[in-house]
């Protein structure tokens, strides 16, 4: 398992392709981030509908990315990604987010899961810029299910359960 870590920037968009927007702090539920496109009864984000009768998918409450993968291919690939352009909703520092698939851990004070990796898509390389893909190859952040309700804020820890 992989040592504690920090809640760097946290963002939400209101519906699918809606410019992300950042927040000082937000509320995490079983079901997703108060706000988010994938958080209301009928989903809005790009990549699912389902209905309030429908059966929730896992891994669609929370994503992360690290803010070293960011700087990373702005680095070796000439990638500049602006604020919440990745698409993620919280950006960590000193945490290794690949290890924490199937693992429990607290980010500020909600309880999480990681479901699997978050690799990007073409969705993701249409809105940016072409290399966006090739560049955040397994380095694209998590996907995670919020067991337990809490905030979030900006300098949070991110800690190991188990």
């Amino acid at each position: 398992m992989t040592g504690s870590g920090t809640v760097k920037r946290i963002f939400t968009a209101p519906e699918a392709e809606a410019e992300m927007e950042e927040h000082t702090e937000i509320e995490a539920v079983p079901g997703g981030l108060r706000g988010d496109r994938y958080f209301s009864e009928i989903e809005t984000g790009t990549f699912v509908e389902w209905g309030p009768d429908e059966q929730r998918h896992d891994g669609y409450d929370l994503t992360l990315i690290e803010q070293e993968a960011v700087t990373a291919i702005e680095r070796e690939a000439g990638i500049e990604l602006a604020p919440g352009e990745h698409r993620r909703n919280i950006e960590t520092s000193d945490v290794a987010l690949n290890h924490l698939v199937g693992q429990r851990f607290r980010v500020g004070n909600a309880i999480c899961r990681g479901d699997r990796l978050c690799e990007p898509c073409n969705h993701l390389q249409r809105i940016t810029q072409d290399g966006v893909l090739q560049a955040l190859t397994h380095r694209g952040g998590l996907r995670v299910d919020i067991l337990e309700d809490g905030m979030i804020r900006a300098g949070d820890g991110i800690e190991p359960l188990e």
